[in-house]
């Protein structure tokens, strides 16, 4: 059977697939129109100041931009961070600070996108992250990086973050940010940790990391407080109660700051190219 329109069928043909591809590109369009009046709603009517300022670079949602206004708050233009969980490497919450001149250590168990040069600002190890190995994995990226603090910490292992971070801290790392992904199922004041699992794997259910309250209650005894939660209620952002004072205009009441999870996408812009991470890596540091 010939399913080749005919010469006189073929104007009609075109016509309907112009207008299916037409009204597609409408919805589309439409669709993310009111997704983006939405989280602009919402980080309008956020307790926290920062969460204003949020803006998606290369991270999933808004937290690059909530973190780039912490870091100027901070007064830190450069420095050096650790994240454990990376993905790929092509969408996480440190990527924007490579790409501001940081120096950093990455920490995961699934292989980048592309190849980190040695002896560059990046290192990388991938490795299967745990409370028995984490840190040992965090000294041996500081190492191979020359370096000895932690400026900004980041935890996105879907699961054992709790546990993990708790280690670091109580390692003495002591950064000046931290940055964590949090079960956003569970309100404030809802206390709830998943129970150590090192050979846990997320399946895509609520079972997987601890409430935000009670990563508020573990990171205050470490000297820390809740400033921002991002508008999708995946990631929260505490900083050393020695720099209270930069965010006076932040509630200290962590149920105002609480933000529940919300699995609508932000529109993620043109995708990132590996080859564009790579031009950041070998070009000459500021």
């Amino acid at each position: 059977m010939n399913l080749l329109p005919t010469a006189e069928g073929a104007p009609a043909i075109i016509a309907e697939a112009m207008y299916q591809v037409l009204h597609a590109s409408q919805f589309g369009r439409a669709r993310d129109a009111v997704i983006a009046q939405y989280w602009a709603r919402k980080r309008d009517e956020a307790a926290s100041p920062l969460v204003r300022h949020g803006a998606k670079f290369f991270s999933q949602n808004d937290e690059d931009g909530i973190l780039l206004e912490i870091l100027r708050r901070l007064g830190l233009e450069q420095g050096v961070f650790v994240e454990l969980g990376v993905g790929n490497g092509l969408e996480n919450n440190s990527l924007i600070l490579l790409m501001l001149g940081w120096t950093g250590a990455w920490i995961g168990g699934e292989p980048l996108a592309f190849e980190a040069p040695a002896g560059g600002p990046l290192h990388f190890r991938q490795a299967w992250v745990t409370r028995e190995n984490c840190c040992a994995l965090v000294r041996e990226g500081l190492e191979a990086l020359k370096q000895q603090r932690v400026d900004a910490l980041l935890v996105d292992v879907d699961g054992n973050d709790l546990h993990i971070l708790r280690e670091l801290l109580a390692a003495q790392h002591s950064p000046r940010v931290v940055v964590v992904e949090y079960n956003g199922k569970f309100p404030p004041p809802v206390r709830w940790t998943m129970r150590y699992d090192p050979q846990h794997a997320w399946d895509g259910t609520d079972y997987h990391g601890a409430s935000l309250q009670s990563f508020g209650d573990m990171l205050q005894g470490f000297g820390y407080r809740l400033v921002a939660c991002n508008v999708t209620g995946a990631n929260a952002f505490f900083v050393k109660l020695a720099d209270d004072a930069r965010f006076s205009d932040v509630p200290a009441d962590i149920g105002a700051l609480f933000m529940k999870a919300e699995h609508i996408v932000m529109h993620p812009g043109h995708e990132t190219s590996p080859k564009t991470i790579v031009s950041f890596l070998s070009a000459p540091r500021p």
